[in-house]
């Protein structure tokens, strides 16, 4: 079912689409997994509006931003860079050792292991997510849930069940595959469209210091 017209639907305080279904018990338990490409080699497309080092700075800044938004759920950093994960633990965040793979299959090994520690609903997110908030609202629904880029292009955040055999497509157009993905495995389907979660960063378009400070303070 394509929950975006959901029984009960409207728009919540942050733009968002809502509706009802079937809630996982109280005593489920979710996780947020984000992938982390080393600081120094992320935000490229960023070129013409950054040097090398604020890049670095910026993309370790956001990344930071949306591990600390999380309250009390469980964080895991999928990485294959020693610095990368350096950071990560100093956040309290877990580590999922992926040497050796591409973003797909970083999230592919993510979420396998994830699933494999028992938790009930697996949330996957950018790292470049200025506006991120807490995850933890998304986890409470046994279906999938995709909060598309503020272009209907890319796939911000994805809220799976456990141990589905999905063929995770992150890059371009990847809001359409997983919209197919998720119709193919036929566990509930809602579509969220949200404002905050909808902006990410990667061209010196999406740059926007009301937003997220481009260079920190000093």
């Amino acid at each position: 079912m394509l929950a975006n017209a959901m029984g009960a639907h409207g728009t919540n305080e942050h733009g968002a689409t809502v509706g009802t279904k079937a809630l996982m018990s109280a005593g489920a338990t979710g996780a947020v997994l984000i992938p982390v490409k080393a600081f120094e080699k992320a935000k490229g497309r960023l070129r013409p509006a950054l040097e090398p080092a604020e890049r670095a700075a910026l993309a370790q800044r956001m990344a930071t931003h949306v591990v600390t938004a999380q309250d009390a759920t469980t964080v895991a950093i999928a990485c294959d860079d020693e610095g990368v994960a350096a950071w990560a633990r100093s956040l309290g965040a877990q580590v999922i050792w992926c040497p050796g793979t591409d973003l797909n299959g970083a999230i592919d090994a993510g979420y396998r292991a994830l699933s494999a520690d028992g938790h009930t609903s697996i949330a996957i997110a950018h790292s470049d997510l200025p506006r991120a908030r807490s995850l933890a609202a998304l986890l409470t629904w046994n279906g999938i849930t995709i909060v598309p880029d503020r272009h209907r292009a890319g796939t911000n955040v994805m809220v799976l069940p456990p141990g589905l055999d999905l063929h995770f497509g992150y890059g371009a157009n990847s809001y359409p595959h997983h919209v197919k993905e998720a119709i193919r495995h036929r566990c509930g389907l809602r579509i969220i469209h949200d404002q905050d979660l909808g902006w990410d960063v990667d061209f010196p378009d999406d740059l926007d210091d009301s937003i997220f400070p481009t260079k920190a303070t000093p």
